[in-house]
């Protein structure tokens, strides 16, 4: 959030509008301010994102280290990439779509062995970052959770490693990887086990387009703790958040995760839930999302979770959370 707020200060721009269309009534770069709190909700984060982007005209998530990255470009890449059978040949994409456009700084950097994927960035000059900083985490594992998201379930991570040398908290870098994180090192680079390679891309077009639009709010909220690896969440994420084109149906997402319907069935009740009780989780979630932007009406946000009746959006979000929607929304503004 810091990061953000600075480059619009730097640039010369007001950002106290941005904070307040985002709901946030503290200046975050002020631990002085008035009701200052040291973290924000993953919405407010992504709301001020997609300002920020919007202002600055640049898209790249933040997670490339060069200037001369255009406006789009990840935006561009990720509709390279959706059509790709498999997590192997995304990363292979995204390495050669970066180093294609880009200067080296933005180069994603790829290399697969039978044990170890690699990914990451070659540094051209380690002198010019002596000690590794938060956005050198926060660009790596905004590529984690991107490829966690392609294939719909979490990566777990062997090792990260950093160029620069050790920060003052390295306890957190572990904590945010899951994983041991080694500093001085070559390269900054990702591993994880070579299998994950073979992961089917569980995303389309459609859904892209939802992903980019709240952006980078999917990968914020993901669940990436090694328990989060199983079938229902990437059928959940195969339904995705946007649901006024109707839903993914059951046959189309047992082809794209190769197997049959009573098998994909049959798996999922061995986990304790059905594909109705996800379609339902998920509209809930895209539900409680929708209500959080000021410019959508309730009636505006039922035809977009699939609900011709805005009555029966009412009765199914008051099942789904004991509150209807107006009152969920009130809490909201409260909190």
């Amino acid at each position: 959030m810091r990061t953000l707020l600075r480059m619009v200060g730097d640039r010369g721009y007001d950002f106290s509008g941005i904070l307040a269309d985002a709901g946030l009534d503290f200046d975050p770069l002020d631990v002085e301010s008035p009701g200052y709190r040291a973290e924000v909700s993953a919405m407010q984060y992504s709301r001020v994102y997609q300002y920020v982007l919007s202002l600055l005209q640049d898209e790249t998530f933040g997670v490339t280290g060069s200037e001369l990255v255009a406006p789009g470009a990840f935006r561009m890449m990720c509709y390279c990439v959706i059509s790709c059978e498999n997590l192997g040949q995304a990363i292979q994409r995204t390495s050669e779509f970066y180093r294609t456009f880009f200067d080296e700084r933005s180069q994603l950097y790829a290399n697969f062995s039978e044990q170890y994927a690699r990914v990451g960035y070659r540094t051209i000059d380690r002198n010019a970052r002596p000690q590794v900083s938060v956005a050198d985490g926060y660009g790596l594992s905004l590529w984690h959770r991107f490829f966690g998201w392609l294939c719909g379930r979490p990566i777990e991570l062997k090792r990260v490693d950093f160029t620069g040398k050790a920060p003052a908290n390295p306890e957190k870098y572990e904590a945010l990887f899951r994983c041991p994180v080694y500093f001085d090192q070559g390269m900054d680079l990702l591993y994880f086990d070579s299998t994950c390679l073979a992961r089917p891309i569980v995303h389309t077009q459609y859904s892209l387009e939802e992903f980019l639009r709240t952006a980078p709010y999917q990968m914020l909220i993901m669940d990436n703790a090694p328990d989060g690896n199983n079938l229902s969440a990437q059928v959940k994420a195969m339904i995705g958040h946007d649901f006024s084109e109707g839903f993914p149906g059951f046959e189309m997402i047992s082809s794209a995760l190769n197997m049959s319907a009573p098998t994909l069935r049959r798996r999922l009740k061995r986990e304790g839930t059905t594909f109705q009780q996800l379609k339902d989780d998920a509209r809930c979630e895209a539900a409680k999302l929708c209500l959080n932007r000021r410019d959508l009406s309730i009636n505006d946000i039922a035809l977009q979770m699939g609900f011709t009746d805005p009555s029966a959006f009412h009765r199914s979000f008051k099942k789904w959370t004991g509150q209807t929607p107006g009152q969920f929304r009130a809490g909201l503004r409260r909190e």
